[in-house]
């Protein structure tokens, strides 16, 4: 029987987020919330710990955030494997005058709407680019599931293009928690099929 995959959102990073600044210093902030890890206040949610010890397989992006997030939800008690395929999608920072002054959140609206209108600049992946890594990556969790649940420590916007591609493929959504926030995660099992290691929260609902 094929196992579950499960995507889950990093934890809340060591960066400040209540400042206002230009675009050009938005590409240096982005810089650093990339290197940053998680907040030293961040714990991870009992379900996904519980998920995360059932899992056969545990991955993360090579990015601080989800190397961290993937340690906190494995208790440190296992070797997780990091792969650049898993970061998240570009933010490229937006072609504006420096006295435009927005909050990081705000310049993180402007990037993603314009990177998805075509908008990257050399060297930086495409739109299309990432879709193209995200097929790929449901490829490898199918071939991961084969074994057993596996989940996957990642990033906002790539799990939302992953659940979009993974119901594509015949996987369905059974369980989910937290929306698109931090320590969010989603469940997904091949149609037709139940999973034979369940978390409490997710056989709760």
């Amino acid at each position: 029987m094929t196992g579950r995959i499960i995507t889950v959102r990093h934890g809340r990073p060591n960066l400040a987020r209540n400042l206002k600044i230009s675009a050009k210093d938005y590409g240096a902030w982005w810089a650093r919330y990339d290197a940053s890890g998680l907040h030293p206040d961040e714990e991870p949610p009992p379900a996904l710990i519980e998920m995360a010890k059932t899992s056969k397989t545990v991955l993360s992006s090579t990015l601080p955030r989800a190397i961290e997030t993937a340690r906190e939800v494995t208790l440190g008690a296992r070797e997780v494997p990091a792969d650049p395929i898993y970061v998240e999608a570009p933010l490229p920072p937006p072609p504006a005058p420096d006295f435009i002054k927005l909050s990081p959140g705000q310049w993180g609206v402007v990037s993603r709407a314009l990177w998805c209108m075509g908008y990257a600049p050399p060297g930086v992946e495409s739109e299309r680019e990432a879709w193209r890594r995200v097929s790929e990556i449901v490829e490898r969790l199918g071939e991961h599931a084969r074994a057993g649940d596996v989940l996957l420590c990642a990033h906002g916007f790539l799990n939302w293009m992953l659940d979009r591609r993974l119901k594509r493929a015949g996987w369905r959504q059974t369980s989910s928690d937290g929306g698109h926030h931090y320590w969010s995660w989603r469940v997904y099992e091949v149609a037709g099929e139940t999973a034979t290691a369940r978390s409490p929260a997710a056989a709760a609902e």
